[in-house]
């Protein structure tokens, strides 16, 4: 089940020995108290909803945006953008760690509002360089001032909504949630199609605009991320003054406040490394690390809709308004996989949904690798259409699989560091994903973009195995269909014993392998 940080009635922080065990007074309310009014607390869920769309819309349009901008600025070469991608991917994996703790260790408003600025500052001032951009000279030679300046913005923008999604998605849900497994799940979808919602309109809404014209784009990318700075800071605060489990801030040792003030940079930097190494070891020996992992190494692909695959559909004569409206196609199969998730994993469990969804995945994303093997000038109209489909309708099993794990991640990590392992889980997704954009330099050209999707069908394999293992693991077994086939056998009078099978709901807790009834 959660570990939920419980409560003192005079909001004083909680002190944690060296074995992460709570001590609190007997007085404690139960955090479930705070939600008896149903009415209440779907308004705070719905100030939090509101603010991670805002969260979100402002992090899907400059995401797709910048990548847009650059790749009209420079259609012959996927270089610029992917070293842009690369450097934003880098910043994630080097400072994950520290933003982890920060996390953990500092308010949570403080936590929340300080992403929120970084995000919108980092997104405004891009906008103003990319506007540069597109009225000055684009040559290499004269611009790189401009796009090395981008790459800098980016990598604080990365970071902020990196912060964000920590706060949000891995504490302040879990606390909101209470002890109740079912409104996790509620929440987690929720969230999920909130963010699949931003990517399916954002991208959809800024291609059609810069299909329009470029410079007007950009201007409509700045002036959202403006206006929408005040407003999530105020819904945001209202939430965080409603809930008062958010006001209490845990600590894992006294010891490691005090190691903040560095003596030295030297000191600061050993200091670092040891609780980098500190970190990463408490990461792969965690229960949660092979859900985790698998779930990160998806993040190494070019088929999605990203950067490299923009660039790659550009090179092939697709307009901005046709990229968007494809993009918007593949967003809506992953809103749906936020519906069904929760109906598949009700029904077999989340270790078993996970293991479906992901051979989903597989499946699709071979065939549109297989599909860029197999392609010709004759049959370069149908090999585009299977390409495009597959790489859509792989979306669903992705996110399926995402909230699977998730919740099992969830269900796992201790309250007290979630926001260190959700750090290192975002920094080595952050590093497969600049492993993918380092794929797009080494095959720069657009007719090579059937290696880079050959490494990315590969790179879902991978994670077949080691969730299998999980599953193994977790369960004792892979494959067990008794466990949620109920065989009922029917005879027929001179006929052979026939068996039908039917479903039969089983318990979340995919730990125990009878049914639950």
């Amino acid at each position: 089940m959660i570990n939920n940080p419980d409560l003192s009635d005079d909001h004083e922080e909680v002190e944690l020995g060296d074995s992460g065990q709570s001590f609190l007074q007997d007085h404690t309310p139960d955090p479930s108290e705070t939600t008896n009014n149903p009415h209440e607390g779907f308004e705070h869920r719905y100030k939090l909803y509101v603010s991670h769309f805002l969260s979100a819309w402002n992090s899907r349009l400059i995401e797709f945006g910048s990548v847009l901008f650059l790749s009209t600025l420079y259609p012959s070469t996927l270089l610029p953008s992917s070293i842009y991608a690369l450097v934003r991917a880098l910043s994630a994996v080097v400072f994950s760690s520290y933003v982890g703790h920060l996390v953990d260790r500092t308010g949570r408003l403080t936590v929340i509002r300080l992403s929120i600025a970084g995000q919108r500052i980092a997104t405004a001032s891009t906008c103003v360089l990319l506007y540069l951009l597109t009225v000055s000279d684009r040559t290499p030679s004269r611009a790189w001032p401009l796009l090395l300046a981008l790459a800098v913005l980016a990598c604080v923008e990365k970071l902020s909504a990196t912060m964000n999604t920590i706060a949000v998605e891995r504490d302040w849900v879990i606390v909101m949630a209470g002890k109740s497994v079912q409104h996790l799940q509620t929440m987690n979808s929720q969230m999920r199609r909130i963010d699949l919602s931003c990517k399916l309109i954002a991208p959809l809404m800024i291609a059609l605009i810069d299909g329009y014209l470029t410079k007007v784009a950009i201007i409509v990318t700045l002036s959202v991320a403006v206006v929408s700075l005040p407003l999530e800071y105020i819904l945001i605060s209202k939430v965080y003054h409603a809930i008062e489990e958010l006001h209490i801030r845990s600590r894992i040792r006294r010891d490691c406040e005090s190691s903040t003030a560095a003596t030295s940079i030297l000191s600061y930097l050993s200091r670092s490394v040891h609780h980098t190494a500190s970190d990463l070891k408490y990461y792969i020996t965690h229960n949660a690390f092979l859900p985790s992992i698998s779930l990160a190494l998806l993040y190494l692909t070019v088929l999605s809709f990203g950067g490299q695959m923009i660039n790659y559909l550009i090179s092939l004569s697709y307009s901005s308004t046709s990229i968007g409206i494809l993009r918007t196609l593949s967003a809506i199969c992953e809103l749906s996989a936020t519906f069904l998730a929760p109906l598949v994993m009700d029904r077999i469990g989340a270790i078993r949904a996970g293991i479906w969804f992901l051979n989903t995945q597989l499946l699709f994303i071979g065939i549109a690798a297989a599909s860029l093997w197999f392609t010709s000038h004759a049959t370069a109209s149908l090999t585009n259409i299977v390409f495009l489909a597959s790489v859509i309708l792989s979306r669903v099993g992705l996110w399926g699989f995402d909230l699977s794990a998730q919740i099992l991640i969830q269900e796992d990590v201790e309250f007290d560091s979630r926001g260190k392992f959700s750090a290192i889980e975002a920094g080595f997704q952050n590093a497969f994903e600049m492993l993918g954009f380092a794929s797009t330099i080494v095959f720069s050209r657009p007719d090579q973009f059937r290696f880079p999707a050959a490494i990315s069908a590969g790179s879902v394999a991978v994670p077949g195995v080691f969730y299998a293992l999980f599953v193994r693991r977790r369960r004792g077994h892979l494959v067990h269909v008794s466990d949620c086939v109920n065989k009922r056998g029917q005879k027929g009078s001179g006929r052979q014993e026939r068996e039908r099978g039917e479903w039969t709901r089983v318990s979340q807790n995919d730990e125990s392998t009878e049914i639950e009834t």
